[in-house]
């Protein structure tokens, strides 16, 4: 039994939506994969965030027909495809369907679409092999850690530094030395440990 009209503008409307949310338009030859496969395919690209659409090239046709950003998808519209709708984790999404298709070796990547840029299989390759979404955080965290170190050193070594001032301006009063060259001496240390510390946490 064919799809209605109303059915097919459905598919249409709901292609339109899951588009202006994606970011990266994966296009694969599915041909010969079963109902179990495709379903395989769904839960690894689940956590990046990435749906999986399995609809005539026609309809898609018509979702993309007025948007400039995937007309260049046009050109691959052939055969039996899947799209996958990447929201903004490609290496992740890339991953995920590249160790699918060495597990079944029934699908074929045709291309993709990005920010209206027509995507060969070597384009695609290039983005899988960019870091994840949580190894970016992951080293952006691990910058983070490392400045803050940085400031908490120098920031330690400062109460330090004032505290051995103190003590040579009391050693000086003891001993009957001139306390103003102690004092001189020890604020040009203090300054010293000071100038350091800036200079690490800027680093």
């Amino acid at each position: 039994m064919g799809r209605t009209l109303e059915n097919k503008k459905e598919i249409v409307a709901d292609l339109k939506e899951t588009l202006s949310e994606s970011t990266l338009a994966l296009v694969i030859e599915y041909q010969g994969l079963t109902v179990a496969e495709i379903s395989d395919l769904r839960r690894r690209l689940r956590p990046s965030g990435t749906v999986c659409k399995v609809t005539k090239n026609t309809l898609m046709g018509i979702a993309i027909k007025d948007d400039e950003k995937w007309q260049p998808m046009s050109e691959l519209l052939n055969g039996s495809s899947a799209f996958l709708l990447v929201k903004e984790d490609f290496s992740s999404a890339i991953k995920a369907y590249q160790e699918f298709q060495k597990v079944t070796k029934k699908t074929e990547l045709r291309g993709g679409v990005l920010e209206g840029r027509l995507l060969k299989e070597p384009d695609v390759k290039v983005l899988g092999d960019l870091p994840s979404k949580e190894q970016l955080i992951a080293q952006i965290a691990g910058a983070i850690n490392a400045l803050a170190t940085k400031i908490a050193v120098g920031i330690n070594e400062v109460p330090g530094s004032l505290a051995r001032a103190l003590q040579a301006v009391s050693d000086q009063e003891q001993s009957g030395g001139s306390t103003d060259a102690a004092v001189q001496d020890s604020s040009t240390e203090a300054e010293t440990v000071a100038d350091s510390s800036t200079e690490t946490a800027a680093e």
